[in-house]
C-alpha cells in the first residue's frame, strides 16, 4: 500500500507545520500589529501570552519537522491551538458580518486539532531525527 511509505507521516507533519511556522515568524517581525490584534481581545499580560505563542508555534515547528519529540510537542500545540480557537475565532459572538470567516476558521482549527492529536497519539513516524532502526542483534 501506497500510504504505508515512512514519507506519508513526514509529509504530514510538514504540511501540518507550513501553518505554524508562518505564524510564529509573522509574530517576530509584526508584533505590534499582532499585539494590537491581541488587545481586541482584552487578554492581560499580551506581550507575555505574544511570545508564549511565538516560542510554541517556531519550536512546536521544529519538533514537527524533525520528529524530535513530536509527541510532547503536538499535545502542547493541540491544547495552544485550542486556546487559540476559542478566544480568537468564537463565530458565536462575533457581528454577523465576521460569523461566516470566524467559523471558517474555527472549523480549519478542529481539522489541525485532530492532526495535532493523532500524531500525539501514533507518532511521527521512521524519518525522524534520532529514530533508531530496531535491530535484531
Amino acid at each position: 500500500m501506497i500510504l504505508d511509505h515512512p514519507v506519508v507521516p513526514l509529509l504530514g507533519r510538514l504540511m501540518m507545520t507550513y501553518i505554524f511556522a508562518t505564524s510564529g515568524i509573522a509574530k517576530a517581525f509584526g508584533w505590534s500589529g499582532n499585539v494590537a490584534y491581541m488587545s481586541t481581545r482584552h487578554l492581560p499580560i499580551i506581550p507575555v501570552l505574544l511570545a508564549a505563542a511565538m516560542v510554541i508555534e517556531l519550536a512546536g515547528s521544529v519538533c514537527l519537522v524533525t520528529g524530535y519529540q513530536a509527541r510532547i510537542a503536538a499535545f502542547v500545540m493541540f491544547w495552544y491551538t485550542t486556546a487559540v480557537t476559542v478566544l480568537f475565532h468564537n463565530y458565536w459572538a462575533s457581528s454577523e458580518a465576521m460569523a461566516g470567516m470566524q467559523e471558517t476558521h474555527f472549523r480549519k482549527n478542529l481539522a489541525i486539532m485532530g492532526g495535532l492529536l493523532m500524531l500525539a497519539y501514533s507518532g511521527p513516524g521512521k524519518w525522524t531525527l534520532g529514530h533508531r532502526a530496531n535491530s535484531l542483534g
